[in-house]
């Protein structure tokens, strides 16, 4: 990816009363990374678009460029203030970038190394969800590893034990993946069997989850601000999928949601509680669940959330009156102040 504008000043540092004193530059130029290695790469680079979109909207200096953990390259040109991470999944949003960013030293916005690799791993930050005082659905950790210490039998009768202390229907899920890649809903034993041998092969390891039925709602947050609910409708595919994300032009987006106002006020405190449950920062998006007894459940906070022309974040924004050119401004400003 080409240069947009590069090579200004980095930050800058100013000596009062003969100490050295980190101040904001008037005009930071921004290293936009968008792509990355994970499954995830061409919903990155439609979100990096996003991004350098509004940041050139703003008025910022900006570099983009892609990284990897072979290809850290881009880190060492220089001529940057701060870092705009896009970069959603495996080492975008697991902490591995952030962890390389921290080492050099490196400005940067969202949450730190700990804790995206805390929201990435969906069986701990359950546990996180559960210490806080949040419901979350009862959900059970099952890994490659465990399997094979097991041997066939004894692994096996573990899997019907877990299966019965979820119930029926069930939600398997890899237990580090975002977008819903590899989400399958299981109506009976057979299926549950299946898909939680499947997404171990693939993934290693498995997390097996009740499944909450009723309204799919999101909260996004910017700072300490959570931002008007968004319930999604799916349409025909039976939750928020991939598809539906991403490709689906008929998913629907509402705001005028038919729930009492005072549950969608706790549905906004509790995805802020969520957020902060696992000491997120700047921006990220928490996915949830109200069954029809009012009740909201916690599935998961994205610490990276997409910035498509799909994507919540933005539109919950733009819903509260929030540009994304004024999110994304707002967003780098709380990074470079933490830097002071």
């Amino acid at each position: 990816m080409d240069d947009v504008k590069t090579k200004l000043p980095q930050q800058q540092t100013e000596f009062i009363s003969g100490k050295a004193v980190k101040v904001i530059p008037q005009n930071p130029t921004v290293l936009l990374l968008r792509g990355g290695p994970g499954a995830e790469r061409e919903v990155s680079l439609e979100s990096g678009r996003g991004v350098a979109e509004a940041l050139i909207g703003h008025g910022f200096e900006m570099i983009e460029g892609d990284i990897s953990p072979q290809d850290t390259s881009v880190l060492d040109r220089g001529g940057f203030d701060v870092v705009f991470p896009v970069l959603h999944g495996t080492f975008g949003e697991d902490g591995q970038l952030q962890e390389i960013l921290e080492e050099r030293e490196i400005i940067y916005v969202g949450s730190d190394a700990a804790s995206s690799r805390l929201a990435m791993n969906k069986y701990l930050s359950k546990q996180a969800f559960d210490q806080a005082g949040l419901q979350t659905p009862k959900g059970c950790l099952i890994t490659s590893e465990e399997r094979s210490q097991r041997g066939y039998h004894e692994f096996e009768l573990f899997i019907e034990r877990a299966v019965e202390s979820v119930t029926i229907p069930c939600v398997v899920k890899p237990n580090q993946e975002g977008s819903s890649i590899g989400v399958v809903i299981c109506h009976n034993e057979e299926e549950a069997h299946r898909a939680i041998s499947e997404t171990l092969e693939r993934y290693q390891e498995c997390l097996l989850e009740q499944l909450i039925c009723g309204k799919e709602l999101t909260v996004g947050i910017l700072g300490d601000m959570a931002l008007p609910v968004i319930q999604i409708w799916s349409g025909g595919h039976g939750f928020y999928d991939y598809q539906a994300k991403y490709i689906d032009d008929n998913t629907q987006y509402i705001f005028d949601i038919n729930l009492d106002l005072a549950v969608l006020e706790r549905v906004k405190s509790d995805g802020l509680r969520a957020f902060k449950a696992i000491k997120c920062r700047d921006f990220g998006r928490v996915d949830m669940i109200v069954d029809d007894y009012g009740r909201d459940f916690i599935l998961e906070v994205n610490t990276i959330p997409g910035f498509t022309s799909h994507s919540l974040l933005p539109k919950a924004g733009r819903q509260a009156g929030i540009s994304m050119e004024q999110m994304c401004g707002r967003i780098i400003q709380m990074a470079l102040e933490r830097s002071i």
